[in-house]
């Protein structure tokens, strides 16, 4: 494609406006159909469009309602089961999984979705106490980045989060949202601090159940202790909870450095490099928090570590607000109308965009212009000398200093809407490194052999995140479990396996040959040692491939994903399933996916 056709083509720039769509999201409300028989009065319902994250999952015109209380939510779902209905809980639907709903939904289907981000938003101090940690109460549609602010306000945090502040509290819980942290060698966590999910953090939590002597569903406040709150914890949409109490440690000052000179054959090399080699699993060891962005068809990924830094060392900057990577927020117009090029089937440029994407990171962060001269005609033409001046104007970003929350939090929903698959590879921390290792051979291998084809089915970033796993005692509780369908939930078994490698690999939308290359990808992490590995799916992302379409292989539905929740024996997935249908027995709260899944 000549840069005269790719810089002017009206489908490129309509393609970069659907893709950078940002918060002008499909939404708007329809008040012109008669509401559905008995809704509960004073609670308003109106048809609307549902559309998740990368718009995969679109359902046109559902009905919706923004329940105000918790008792609200409880007349819905009770009014449904009288009627004949379902009852879906609607966050901010930064999702992949069809958990909520399932692509094309009609809007005859007899389902209402509850979105609880415009009302039950209330959040509290609940008890601080004297070794630092903290209590906050905190209703399910309030925003993650409104909950770390508030707390952070009082002097509390989290050790991680995920990078996107606008996400639901309980769409975080329900499907074991996390971040990247693992202690780092000699670090001792302070009290409050944990290293799996945030739904490991709860130590209450209400839910809409049934209950067989009252005929009808009531709102149930679960300790962690009890029974069914590990099975409540991370329930996938089987559920609605309204309200949870999560512990939180003593707020830490982060320092975020990003590297982008260390070549990917050095930072994902083979266990036994030689000393001196700048390894993945060298970083995590020395300061616990990692994350490697490896922009497809480039050699050298975007590595940001974090470390605790109560004061401000002389070089890092200080910011007081999340959010500070602006060029990745908002692509400058060039760049988008590339993107916009590549939905509208120039998909082999798909090497060119990974390399603008990581020479814009470049850029923003170091202030190092070299590589842009030294690329080719087409690659300066895009990236001009106002893009150049605009990505440096709000100053360097490669060492940032702040309160936790501003360094974790990074995602905003204006960023570039790619879709993902996603998976966590439960190892030993002295395994870190061969699994990494492991897949980056297979992936560059993998890709080189798709490219030879003509085929790009890669144009976004593979990331790779390291957490610990679910350490019930972190809660504060005595007799918590871990959340029984959480990917972290330790293996009975195996007590040596601490560490869980996070892997997702991201790319546009309906690029040709993705499913095929993701149903590659699953393949090969399934296959591996099962004495060094186990492998289960990130909940939110996508999985279960086919050569065409993601969450339909039967065997992965059936067979893979509930055995590596049994491995190692136990309570699991089959107490979860038990658990959850029998506080809904009337499958109220469900969906023909979550029906055909937890079973």
């Amino acid at each position: 494609m000549s840069r005269r056709r790719l810089l002017a083509s009206s489908a490129a720039a309509s393609g970069a406006v659907w893709l950078l769509r940002g918060v002008i999201r499909p939404g708007s409300a329809y008040a012109d159909a008669p509401s559905p028989a008995g809704f509960p009065a004073g609670l308003d319902v109106y048809r609307r469009v549902y559309e998740n994250w990368a718009g995969e999952i679109r359902a046109d015109l559902l009905w919706t309602c923004a329940p105000r209380t918790p008792q609200d939510v409880l007349d819905a779902v009770n009014w449904a089961h009288g009627a004949g209905w379902t009852v879906r809980g609607q966050g901010k639907r930064h999702g992949w999984a069809p958990l909520t709903v399932a692509d094309g939904t009609p809007a005859a289907a007899r389902v209402v979705l509850l979105d609880t981000t415009a009302h039950l938003t209330g959040m509290s101090l609940e008890r601080e106490d004297a070794d630092g940690s903290a209590l906050y109460r905190v209703q399910t549609g309030a925003l993650l980045e409104s909950v770390l602010a508030f707390a952070g306000a009082h002097g509390h945090g989290v050790v991680s989060a995920p990078a996107p502040g606008e996400l639901s509290v309980g769409g975080a819980l329900a499907i074991g949202a996390h971040g990247t942290a693992v202690p780092a060698t000699g670090e001792n966590p302070l009290p409050g601090q944990g290293y799996g999910s945030l739904s490991n953090l709860v130590t209450e939590l209400t839910a809409v159940v049934w209950d067989d002597g009252a005929g009808r569903y009531v709102l149930r406040t679960v300790g962690r202790a009890e029974p069914d709150c590990d099975a409540l914890l991370t329930h996938l949409g089987r559920s609605l909870v309204t309200e949870a109490v999560l512990r939180t440690g003593p707020d830490q000052n982060l320092r975020c450095r990003s590297y982008l000179d260390i070549p990917a054959t050095e930072l994902f090399a083979a266990p036994g490099a030689p000393a001196g080699t700048r390894t993945l699993a060298g970083f995590v060891d020395r300061t616990g928090r990692a994350e490697a962005i490896w922009f497809a068809f480039t050699d050298k990924p975007w590595l940001k570590v974090w470390s605790v830094a109560p004061d401000r060392p002389f070089a890092a900057r200080a910011v007081d607000t999340p959010y500070n990577y602006p060029f990745s927020d908002s692509l400058p117009e060039p760049v988008a109308l590339l993107a916009g090029a590549l939905v509208s089937g120039a998909w082999a440029s798909a090497p060119l965009f990974g390399q603008l994407q990581y020479l814009l990171a470049k850029v923003a962060l170091t202030g190092d212009i070299t590589d842009v001269l030294l690329s080719g005609t087409l690659v300066r033409d895009v990236l001009t000398g106002d893009v150049l001046t605009h990505l440096l104007a709000g100053g360097l970003r490669s060492d940032l200093w702040g309160a936790s929350r501003n360094l974790l939090e990074y995602v905003r929903p204006t960023t570039l809407r790619e879709t993902a698959n996603g998976y966590a590879v439960l190892t030993r921390r002295a395994d870190l490194q061969w699994v990494v290792s492991r897949f980056a051979d297979f992936y560059r291998t993998l890709l080189a052999e798709y490219a030879a084809r003509g085929e790009y089915p890669v144009n976004g970033q593979v990331e790779i995140r390291v957490t610990g796993l679910e350490d019930p005692s972190v809660c504060g509780v005595p007799g918590a479990r871990p959340p029984l369908l959480s990917a972290l939930r330790p293996r009975p078994d195996r007590p040596d396996v601490d560490t869980a490698v996070w892997i997702d690999v991201l790319s546009l939308p309906a690029t040709p040959a993705l499913h095929r290359f993701y149903r590659d990808i699953e393949q090969f992490l399934l296959a591996m040692d099962g004495e060094r590995a186990t492998v289960r799916v990130e909940w939110s992302k996508g999985w279960a491939y086919t050569d065409t379409a993601a969450w339909s292989d039967p065997d992965v539905l059936t067979r893979a994903v509930p055995a590596a929740l049994r491995a190692g024996g136990g309570p699991g997935w089959d107490e979860a399933v038990a658990t959850l249908d029998r506080l809904d027995p009337h499958r109220v709260i469900s969906s023909p996916f979550l029906d055909a899944l937890l079973r």
